[in-house]
């Protein structure tokens, strides 16, 4: 692999890390607020937790206009700026509007990172190495939100104003890859939707010593002469990828993952793990989930999108069903975290690892922004919903019925993978776009 498309993909891929440290970061800081500040608990949900949530969402919505329109290199500039502001605002912060205020500035670089840089990345990666490489991302995210855990560990005891600290810390990592954001160079098919032929002409060098920069220009070029101007990814021809994206990221969100992520204590409480045991198993869920990421990621480019998906499908299937039986028939101790673990390993060698891939990878060069806006919106919008109406269901129909709910979720995944999924390993992206449009 060119060493220098490590390096950039990486830099880009940092975008995740920030996503995942400042998604988590809160955790080690929201009860201190609340009692600080005196909120109820609906206004410290909605309003001091929840406003970064919206950020993310708005981020998703709107990330893709400035994505295609000053391109993915500034984009992800600017998203390491938004953090770095989110970062200091809000450890500086004295009042709980001002601090909602400046973690929504952190969301919107956290949507809007979901969008640029998996475009970036799987614009300069080789077709053979492009699962790999945008799985940088994913992997990052990740980590990022192991770090945020060890960080507020590490930073629980300093003193009373331990909370600055550990929302503060971020402007560190966020201004050092801002720099680094600035050394990479601009996506050459982003710069030929510009028009900016000798630029492009410049990093094709770069990317691909071996091949004729004028033949990939001219394979670029040509995908581009079956659009019209203004073009929009809801037009007849591109509804197949559109639809692509939507289920790829209504089943992401279907499989319950994230109201396990968020309420994975809460759920092994109610299996009947004590507290202190329950906390040390969701540690657990995290440790699961970054080896599975890496395992996706090793064999993304191997097995190929579709056959991780088929093992994310059945990972799900068994692993839920087990979760479901264990809550209607009362399976107490140590079977639940077993469960859990399994279904975290299914979704991270799966779903976590292929969906900012895949989405990446279906839409034409000229409308990627825009494709990655819409699937991460998708994203982004049931994320919110989903877990906010876990614990209603919890207290209301049972955890049984709401884990069988997401079991038969993933069976139609299932269905999704075998009937309408297409394989992108390995074909480059001009050739996926005529495949894909109809």
């Amino acid at each position: 692999m060119n060493r220098k498309i490590l390096i950039w993909s990486i830099t880009a891929a940092l975008a995740g890390f920030l996503f995942g440290f400042d998604t988590v970061v809160i955790s080690g800081a929201e009860k201190k607020l609340q009692l600080l500040w005196g909120s109820s608990d609906m206004f410290h949900g909605v309003v001091v937790i929840g406003m970064a949530l919206w950020g993310t969402v708005v981020g998703a919505f709107f990330g893709g206009i400035p994505t295609n329109r000053i391109g993915r290199k500034k984009t992800l500039v600017w998203i390491g700026v938004l953090y770095t502001i989110s970062a200091v605002g809000s450890a500086f912060a004295n009042d709980p509007i001002i601090f909602a205020f400046f973690r929504f500035i952190g969301g919107l670089g956290v949507g809007a990172s979901t969008i640029a840089a998996p475009a970036y990345i799987s614009e300069i990666a080789p077709a053979k190495d492009r699962g790999k490489l945008v799985g940088l991302y994913q992997f990052n995210i990740v980590f990022g939100i192991l770090i945020a855990f060890l960080s507020n560990y590490l930073l629980n005891d300093i003193g009373e104003n331990a909370w600055r600290w550990m929302v503060g810390v971020e402007a560190f990592p966020a201004a050092i890859y801002t720099v680094f954001a600035l050394t990479i160079p601009k996506s050459p098919r982003w710069l030929l939707t510009k028009f900016r032929n000798s630029e492009a002409k410049g990093v094709l060098q770069i990317i691909s010593p071996d091949e004729d920069p004028e033949k990939l220009m001219l394979e670029i070029k040509d995908e581009m002469e079956n659009t019209v101007p203004n073009e929009n990814i809801f037009l007849k021809k591109y509804r197949f990828p559109l639809i692509l994206a939507f289920l790829m990221a209504f089943f992401n969100q279907l499989s319950g993952i994230n109201a396990l992520l968020y309420y994975a204590p809460r759920i092994l409480t109610e299996a009947g793990l004590a507290e202190s045991s329950a906390l040390l198993s969701s540690i657990g869920v995290g440790v699961t989930n970054m080896l599975f990421t890496l395992l996706g990621i090793f064999l993304i480019d191997r097995l190929g999108r579709k056959q991780l998906m088929y093992i994310c499908s059945f990972g799900y299937i068994i692993s839920l069903s087990l979760v479901s039986a264990a809550f209607f028939f009362h399976w107490e101790g140590s079977s639940m975290p077993i469960f859990l673990f399994m279904f975290i390993a299914a979704h991270a060698i799966g779903q976590g690892t292929v969906i900012w891939v895949f989405i990446s990878e279906i839409f034409p060069n000229h409308l990627r922004g825009y494709g990655q806006s819409f699937g991460s919106s998708v994203h982004w919008v049931l994320a919110a919903v989903v877990p906010s109406l876990v614990p209603i269901l919890f207290s209301t129909i049972g955890a049984g019925m709401v884990f069988l709910f997401f079991t038969i979720m993933m069976v139609l995944q299932l269905l999704f993978v075998i009937f309408m999924m297409p394989e992108t390993k390995g074909i480059p992206l001009e050739e996926l776009s005529k495949k894909l449009i109809k």
